[in-house]
C-alpha cells in the first residue's frame, strides 16, 4: 500500500494544474492520467483561446507541456486508471486497475466528462476534421462557412446562437417536431435569419474527402413518408449532452441529477471532507480548458489548507 497526503484523479487541465499546484505546495501528489490522457482538449487540433498563446498551441503539446511542468514540481504522474475509491474512513483507500492500493488523506477528483456522440462511425472518421462537440472551443475556424448542429435542447440552442455568429449558416439538426429549449432559447433561435431547424431529423452519417463536407440526413425516420437527402457542410457541432466520469464515486459523492460532482458554494470541495473536485467533472456549463484549470489551481490550494489545518502536512 502506499500513502500519499494527494492522490489527484484524471489528467487534462484541471488535473495537471492541481498536480502543479500541489507538486509547489510540498505534497508531492500522484495524479493517475485515465483512460484519456491530457483529457477532452487532445481530441481537438489547435487551441486559440488559451491565454499565453497568441499564435494558438496544439492541444497535445499544450497537455505535455502541463504534465512536464508537474513533474517539474514532483508530481508522480501514473499511467492507468482509478477503479475504485472508499471514502467511507480516512485516509481514503483507493485502488488503481492493476490492484495497487493507495491511502490518501485528500483526494482532487478531475476525472472530466464525456461528451455524448451519435455512435456514427463517421463521427470518428472525422474527429478534429470537422466534428466537434465545443462549438466555443472550435467555432472560429468556421467563420463564414456552413455548420450543422445536432440536438434541440437548451445547449444545442446556445450553440447554434454562438455558431450564428461566426458562420455563414448554420443548421439544427433536430430529432423531434419541436426544441425542447426554453421558450427564450427557442424564440432567438427561430428570430435568427442564418439558423434553420430541420425538424423530425436524423444524422445517417458524414462525408468529405479531407474533413467533413456534408451530411446525410433522414427525414421522418420509419414513417411512410421517410426521405433521405444530403445537406453540404463544413462543420458537424454534437450539442446533445455530456456525461460526466463520475461513476466510481456513486453513492458517496454528492452529485446532480446528471451526475455532475456538486462542490460547496465558490469552492472545489465536496460534502466529504478532504476530497474536492475540479474541472468537467463539476462543471455542467463552462466546460472551457481554462476554467478547469482554475479549479485545479482551487482544488489544489483548498487540499494544502485542509492538510494544514489537520496537521497532516
Amino acid at each position: 500500500m502506499t500513502t500519499v497526503k494527494t492522490l489527484i484523479i484524471g489528467s487534462g487541465p484541471a488535473g495537471y494544474t492541481a498536480a502543479i499546484y500541489a507538486g509547489r505546495s510540498g505534497l508531492a501528489p500522484v495524479l493517475y492520467c485515465g483512460l484519456q490522457p491530457g483529457g477532452q482538449l487532445t481530441t481537438t487540433t489547435v487551441i486559440e483561446n488559451f491565454p499565453g498563446f497568441p499564435q494558438g498551441i496544439d492541444a497535445n503539446q499544450l497537455m505535455t507541456d502541463m504534465c512536464e511542468q508537474a513533474k517539474r514540481f514532483g508530481a508522480d504522474v501514473r499511467d492507468g486508471s482509478i477503479e475504485k475509491a472508499d471514502f467511507s474512513s480516512r485516509p481514503f483507500l483507493l485502488t488503481d486497475d492493476r490492484g495497487n492500493t493507495i491511502a490518501a488523506e485528500t483526494v482532487i477528483i478531475a476525472t472530466g466528462a464525456s461528451a455524448k456522440y451519435l455512435g456514427l462511425e463517421d463521427e470518428k472518421k472525422y474527429a478534429g476534421m470537422g466534428v466537434s462537440a465545443c462549438a466555443t472551443c472550435d467555432g472560429f475556424f468556421y467563420r463564414k462557412k456552413t455548420v450543422a448542429v445536432v440536438g434541440g435542447g437548451d445547449t444545442a440552442c446556445e450553440e447554434a446562437l454562438y455558431l450564428s455568429s461566426l458562420a455563414k449558416k448554420v443548421y439544427m439538426i433536430v430529432r423531434k417536431p419541436y426544441l425542447r429549449a426554453a421558450e427564450i432559447m427557442r424564440k432567438r433561435v427561430e428570430e435568427t435569419a442564418n439558423i434553420e431547424i430541420l425538424y423530425n431529423t436524423n444524422t445517417l452519417g458524414l462525408f468529405g474527402e479531407n474533413g467533413v463536407e456534408g451530411a446525410h440526413l433522414v427525414r421522418y425516420k420509419g414513417e411512410p413518408n421517410e426521405e433521405t437527402y444530403d445537406i453540404r457542410i463544413d462543420g458537424f457541432f454534437l450539442a446533445i449532452g455530456h456525461k460526466p466520469n463520475t461513476g466510481i464515486f456513486a453513492g458517496q459523492i454528492d452529485m446532480d441529477e446528471q451526475g455532475f460532482i456538486r462542490t460547496q458554494g465558490n469552492t472545489a470541495s465536496t460534502n466529504i471532507e478532504g476530497v474536492f473536485a475540479a474541472g468537467d467533472v463539476a462543471d455542467p456549463v463552462y466546460r472551457q480548458g481554462v476554467v478547469a484549470a482554475g479549479f485545479g489551481a482551487k482544488a489544489a490550494i483548498e487540499a494544502d489548507r485542509f492538510l494544514q489545518e489537520k496537521g497532516l502536512k
